[in-house]
């Protein structure tokens, strides 16, 4: 999955007219740049996860704008490697560098140590964000809850979940009604949380 050539079929890139098309090309170098080397949790390389997180855009949730589906790939590139900012910038312009940074937790993006105040500050920072934003973050839960299962860490498994009840599923369940793909995203949210906790409880 995480060849060039895959990443250009999951983003529908041969699809795009050549403006965006040439956006979509800077992206998968972007992606590619920073993802490499890094490994999930789970086992396996990091880029999957992004490059999922498109496939839930646009195969499940119905997005076809390229820049939303190129926000998708790169929503984590920051939490990565916080010092690729200007790279990024370069690329793609600093307006969605701060589209970005919009998603990314504050301790993350000053790589430092958690403190306390930033899961209320996060929150906060959730709350406020865009709704194209919030429709990636959403994607994002989406594809984390699916391969939740697959991490070795009971104490992520945990902070997961908490995160999810207390504020993403609440925070889905008031956007449902702003668009299509907001409202198809709190459904298979919700879908998947139910299956989760089916699955968890028959253990």
């Amino acid at each position: 999955m995480s060849n060039t050539p895959a990443v250009t079929d999951e983003l529908g890139l041969m699809d795009w007219p050549e403006p965006a098309r040439e956006r979509g090309r800077h992206a998968i170098a972007l992606a590619t740049a920073i993802y490499t080397g890094h490994v999930r949790d789970q086992g396996t390389p990091y880029i999957n996860h992004p490059v999922r997180v498109v496939a839930i855009l646009k195969n499940e949730l119905g997005v076809t704008e390229p820049d939303l589906l190129i926000l998708g790939l790169l929503h984590d590139a920051l939490e990565i490697s916080p010092s690729a900012e200007p790279m990024i910038e370069s690329g793609l312009g600093g307006a969605f560098a701060q589209r970005l940074r919009s998603m990314i937790p504050d301790h993350r993006l000053e790589q430092r140590p958690k403190q306390p105040g930033d899961a209320d500050t996060w929150h906060d920072k959730i709350q406020a964000l865009g709704q194209d934003e919030l429709l990636v973050r959403l994607a994002d839960r989406i594809d984390n809850l699916r391969d939740l299962r697959h991490s070795p860490d009971s104490g992520r498994r945990a902070r997961f979940l908490g995160s999810l009840t207390r504020t993403y599923l609440p925070l889905a369940e008031e956007s449902r009604e702003v668009s299509a793909p907001l409202r198809a995203a709190f459904v298979l949210l919700s879908a998947e949380y139910q299956r989760h906790a089916q699955e968890t409880a028959a253990q």
